[in-house]
């Protein structure tokens, strides 16, 4: 058995992964495929060394193989996106709110935009999102149905915000929800261990940085002085 480690880009999610790994697996002698969209490697475990030409072949379009490493952007490229919809979230609502600073409706607004938006790129990849979702959050890891749902529970919460019907149990059910998964982000973080965030879905690569814990910690801050 031969074991070959390539390139391929294009995989952004674990739908990716399955592609490339159904596309290999199909060439009769190779055993098993281990495909990382991550970093893009793919591990191959083959009865003969596959050539460049028979890989390329029969990848589908959407990937390529490339002869090198790929080299890893820096974190900060890598969560420009997440600083992007943050800051045009905090945009929005100060525009929205520029003729009357009232704290408790724009922190209303500002969370019914940042569950929906979330929740949305969520929603745009679910089974990759609950695959990664699963790492790191407690809840999800034991009991994976919860990642299929929690998305859903954004959507619920966004709306609950935007129409300002914010009882007391919204924002328990909020400081719970953000709570666990908080949880999990701090025990990643104190790990060093190298993993996806998954507050944007699978659609787009982030790392998982002290970013996402200011990111949780400020949606909780909110959350609990609108409780007090």
């Amino acid at each position: 058995m031969q074991k070959q480690t390539i390139f391929i880009t294009g995989m952004t999610c674990t739908g990716c992964e399955k592609s490339v790994k159904k596309a290999i697996e199909s060439i009769t002698y190779v055993a098993n495929v281990i495909p990382n969209h991550q970093t893009g490697e793919v591990e191959i475990n083959a009865n003969q060394h596959i050539t460049t030409a028979e890989i390329t072949a029969i990848l589908p379009k959407k990937f390529a193989l490339i002869d090198e490493t790929p080299k890893q952007p820096s974190k900060l490229k890598q969560l420009f996106p997440l600083f992007l919809i943050f800051g045009f979230i905090v945009l929005t609502i100060l525009t929205i709110h520029r003729e009357s600073f009232e704290t408790t409706v724009m922190m209303h607004d500002f969370m019914a935009m940042f569950f929906m938006v979330f929740s949305f790129f969520k929603l745009l990849d679910l089974s990759g999102f609950q695959s990664m979702f699963k790492t790191y959050d407690p809840l999800a890891a034991a009991w994976p149905i919860y990642g299929w749902i929690y998305p859903f529970i954004e959507v619920a919460l966004g709306i609950c915000y935007l129409i300002d019907f914010v009882p007391p149990y919204i924002l328990i059910t909020t400081i719970i929800a953000l709570g666990i998964t908080t949880v999990g982000v701090i025990r990643v973080l104190l790990k060093k261990q190298n993993i996806q965030c998954a507050c944007l879905g699978s659609v787009l690569n982030l790392p998982m940085t002290e970013a996402t814990f200011i990111e949780n910690a400020i949606m909780l801050v909110m959350a609990v002085s609108l409780l007090a």
